[in-house]
């Protein structure tokens, strides 16, 4: 006890404390005590071991009063983002910490009571709140001795955390997409104010704007700074009424986010174009005699402005023959006023104007009246033409006259009835070309009417009939029923005998669909032959399964007679099928076998073969022992042919036997 914090009774021996004890400075005292029976000399000792139990007299402590720590915003929750540590000299349970957000203002943020550490429990965004303060208590869990109540001592620590902006995101338009200015405009003129926000923070939200297409011809000029456009040169309605520029809005964060919006920017008609007439000179004709009110001519003028600015009226100014004529303002139509003469004047001269300031001038002609009609030269043609005419060949030419003159004496050619699209006639030289490929197997002989009619409005014509004949072309191949054929004919069959009969045909006609039948390939030992009219085939000679089971050749068919002769061929597969003229024949006319007298019952002895040339049924062996196995030695599997022991062997009783087998 070296600073004298004891002392004891020296009569009783009691320990009592002089200062007060320190659980912090030393938690066990360990003392020598000494005892002395009155003067004696002799002594003796022993240990005092003193726990000092712990009293909670020390709060939790934070090193630090306050901290800051920065996050970003696209941490996920359940994020840590801070721990807390706070010391409590106490030991047991009065230094036990347990942590608390003291201000709960917010419920971004949850902390664990036994760890100290703060998490995210949900997404925090710098565009709603850049700064959270959060208050942290510590307390420890200690108790005074003797006593019920619970004392907590607490201590805090003030956390600011601040949320960092990343650029999540993009421009958003808020301006019109549409924008109307007027064609007379004077260049740089401001046309639209292009407007983009963008919610994130310094230059992440920063927009400039650029544009991305339709500006090719450098109409306009955008500000990309405050998104002013305006116009770079003189528009013009008549040349484009609208535009339609692609506009890009980029903030200024990396990497940078963007969106673009089609601004659609309408040119204003002004009334700047004068009316212009499609022709300066109308030429037309009328009949003589006709009613007032015959239509003669519509005129036409344009006007390139829009809207009411290129409404037209149309008149006719004043001259020798305006009292014969009535113009329609709107229209344009000009018709007669009183009946016309063509033998007083066959020829009218009339100037028209629109309301402002365009004329242009009609000549009109009085025509001659239609009263004949054309003729063909004959009242019926007919041809013959082979079927291998090339698409667009003339085959005839026909022709009709009209004694009319102009348009009244030009005649048009034409075909009425069904060609079936086979042919057409020249409208104008009465030429009949063909417009298809022909083909004499679909159809041999058309039939149909050409008509001539003259250019007049009643249209008078005449007719004549057509007879077209197809000759017949060598082109096509005869053809088989069949592109495979099967057949099968019994071994031994003498010759001359019929297998199968084969069948092709022509399309063709005469000569060109005659058709002949020979043997091309496989048939090299002259094995069959074929009728060439009838196409029956049949065997040659006699026909061995053994040596040959089958046959596979092609027949030729090449028999129409047209130059050049054209022809197909047909497989031929003959299956010659197997009669039972074999014996069978054993591998060895005797066997010869040793075994020792003392082999067991059952023992394999030997095994007989034989083979049969024929096939099937045919040759499917049985074996039977026919002599020599009286008294039962031997077993013959009889479809195997495999020789076993029956009964014990006894070389002094029987040293030799002789089996005859026969095979079946």
């Amino acid at each position: 006890d070296p600073h004298g914090k004891f002392s004891i009774d020296p009569q009783f021996g009691i320990i009592r404390t002089k200062k007060q004890l320190d659980h912090e400075a030393q938690s066990v005292v360990v003392l020598t005590v000494q005892s002395q029976l009155g003067n004696s000399p002799v002594y003796s000792s022993t240990q005092v071991n003193i726990s000092v139990t712990d009293v909670n007299d020390n709060p939790p402590v934070f090193p630090t009063k306050s901290d800051q720590v920065t996050i970003s915003h696209t941490q996920p929750p359940g994020t840590a983002v801070y721990i807390a540590r706070a010391e409590d000299k106490d030991s047991g349970l009065n230094g036990a910490i347990k942590y608390s957000i003291a201000s709960k203002k917010s419920d971004a943020f949850s902390i664990d009571p036994n760890l100290g550490v703060v998490n995210l429990t949900r997404t925090v965004f710098a565009e709603k709140q850049q700064e959270y303060t959060l208050h942290i208590a510590a307390e420890d869990c200690g108790s005074p001795p003797l006593t019920s109540l619970l004392m907590l001592t607490l201590d805090s620590l003030a956390v600011k955390i601040v949320i960092l902006d990343i650029n999540d995101n993009s421009p958003s338009f808020v301006s019109s997409p549409l924008s109307y200015v007027m064609e007379d405009v004077e260049v740089g003129f401001l046309v639209h104010h292009i407007t983009a926000k963008d919610p994130d923070e310094g230059r992440n939200g920063q927009v400039t704007y650029h544009i991305l297409s339709g500006n090719e011809n450098k109409a306009f000029v955008l500000d990309k700074i405050t998104g002013l456009l305006t116009t770079a040169q003189f528009l013009d309605h008549e040349v484009q009424e609208r535009y339609i520029l692609t506009v890009i809005a980029l903030d200024d964060g990396s990497p940078a986010l963007s969106a673009t919006q089609v601004l659609t920017i309408i040119v204003l008609d002004v009334n700047d174009e004068t009316p212009i007439f499609l022709k300066q000179l109308y030429e037309t004709a009328v009949h003589e005699n006709r009613d007032p009110g015959e239509f003669v001519i519509r005129v036409e003028a344009v006007d390139r402005d829009a809207g009411l600015n290129s409404l037209l009226q149309y008149e006719i100014l004043p001259g020798t023959d305006y009292e014969k004529f009535k113009m329609n303002s709107d229209s344009g139509e000009l018709v007669t006023a009183a009946s016309l003469d063509r033998e007083t004047q066959e020829v009218f001269s009339i100037k028209g104007s629109p309301s402002r300031s365009s004329t242009a001038q009609l000549h009109l002609t009085v025509l001659d009246e239609n009263d004949h009609s054309p003729l063909f030269a004959k009242t019926q043609y007919q041809i013959s033409v082979t079927e291998d005419l090339e698409e667009g060949s003339a085959i005839l030419d026909v022709s009709a006259s009209d004694e009319d003159a102009g348009l009244n004496g030009e005649v048009v050619y034409s075909l009425i009835d069904d060609t079936y699209g086979a042919f057409a006639i020249d409208s104008v030289t009465g030429s009949i070309i063909t417009t298809k490929a022909l083909d004499r197997e679909t159809k041999s002989q058309y039939t149909f009417r050409a008509v001539a009619s003259d250019c007049s409005t009643h249209f008078p014509r005449s007719t004549t009939v057509m007879t077209v004949l197809i000759q017949d072309v060598n082109d096509n191949a005869p053809k088989f029923e069949q592109s495979h054929y099967k057949a099968s004919v019994w071994e031994g069959q003498s010759p001359k005998t019929d297998i199968i009969q084969v069948f092709a045909t022509d399309l063709d006609s005469g000569l060109n669909g005659e058709t002949e039948y020979s043997i091309l390939s496989g048939n090299e030992n002259a094995t069959f032959l074929i009728d060439s009219a009838r196409g029956i085939l049949a065997t040659n000679t006699g026909l061995d399964y053994e040596n040959a089971s089958s046959y596979r050749f092609l027949v030729l068919l090449a028999s129409d007679r047209g130059a050049p002769s054209l022809n197909s061929t047909a497989t031929v597969l003959i299956t010659v099928l197997d009669v039972n003229d074999n014996p069978p024949v054993f591998s060895s006319p005797e066997y010869h076998v040793h075994v020792r007298e003392s082999i067991p019952i059952g023992s394999h002895i030997t095994e007989v073969s034989a083979k049969d040339c024929d096939a099937g049924a045919n040759a499917e062996i049985t074996y039977a022992i026919i002599s020599g196995n009286d008294r039962g030695y031997f077993y013959l599997d009889g479809r195997t042919g495999s020789v076993n022991l029956m009964k014990t062997l006894d070389y002094e009783g029987i040293i030799k036997f002789t089996l005859v087998i026969r095979a079946t």
